[in-house]
């Protein structure tokens, strides 16, 4: 199922992308005592809607959604970063062809850090160098796991009752102040530097996902999910033994080799097998 969360003439609500004949049983009243929409999914060609969702998905169950009955075209609402979480945790050089591009061997466990909830743009939103303060500003795909509950030291072997879904991401770095400060805070952290989206996919395995960053059309990341240091349930288990995790929170599970900058003018894209296409446009700030 792909959770969406969208703006149609300014009225914000979180859906489910399916096709346009698709279909509820009931006008979009829920399925018997489960709760869970009964949708018939249409032709793999046919045009996508959203079909609206009462109230959020995030802090209860899933199968508690229930439908509106409304739908709209997607091609005719604004897609919105998928969550708003209250803090992303980041885990950095867990490829070890991009812990070796970057000049140094992969660790042992994992680089953890943070991003602020003000990071957070969706599909579509204007990336914006802050290029009075930096000379280089860098893509880095990366599959993004959703927290669907709270929860704080989740062994790995429960990791998957705290997942709600995957999303792409792309932790935006000023590469030049990530070295000249020595910690990351900075580099990761300004307005429009986490993009997120198009959607939450809830029903995809993350342990073999082909990722593919492109800048203007032109692949420059390549790889899978498989090549993780340390995988989804490795790095919620480590995350939540140091932190409460709260519904919507995002873990980023880091990047593989091949990252580089962007300018005024590009547009960058993240593409998961399995979940869809984040693109985003490049501007210079003021």
């Amino acid at each position: 199922m792909r959770i969406a969360r969208f703006s149609h003439h300014g009225e914000v609500s979180y859906g489910i992308v399916l096709r346009a004949d698709g279909s509820t049983e009931a006008g979009g009243a829920a399925n018997g005592s489960s709760g869970v929409p009964e949708l018939r999914p249409g032709p793999d060609d046919g045009p996508l809607v959203v079909a609206q969702l009462s109230g959020h998905p995030f802090g209860g169950k899933k199968d508690d959604i229930s439908l509106t009955g409304t739908s709209f075209a997607l091609a005719d609402v604004r897609l919105l970063a998928p969550m708003l979480p209250s803090k992303v945790v980041c885990v950095g050089k867990n490829y070890a062809d991009h812990a070796r591009e970057m000049g140094g061997e992969p660790p042992a466990e994992p680089i953890m850090f943070l991003k602020p909830s003000t990071a957070v743009c969706g599909p579509g939103d204007p990336i914006v160098r802050p290029a009075r303060l930096s000379g280089r500003i860098d893509f880095e795909g990366e599959l993004a796991v959703v927290i669907g509950r709270l929860c704080r030291e989740v062994p790995a072997d429960r990791v998957a009752e705290v997942i709600f879904g995957y999303t792409c991401a792309n932790d935006v770095t000023a590469r030049d102040l990530q070295a000249r400060d020595g910690q990351w805070t900075r580099a990761k952290g300004f307005d429009t530097f986490c993009p997120l989206g198009p959607w939450i996919e809830t029903d995809v395995d993350p342990a073999d996902l082909a990722l593919a960053t492109r800048l203007n059309g032109e692949v420059k990341q390549s790889a899978s999910t498989s090549l993780l240091l340390h995988g989804v349930a490795a790095l919620v288990e480590y995350a939540s033994a140091v932190m409460t995790l709260l519904p919507g929170d995002v873990l980023l599970t880091g990047t593989p080799a091949g990252v580089g900058p962007m300018q005024d003018g590009d547009e960058v894209s993240v593409t998961i097998d399995g979940i869809g296409t984040l693109a985003n446009p490049v501007t210079d700030g003021d």
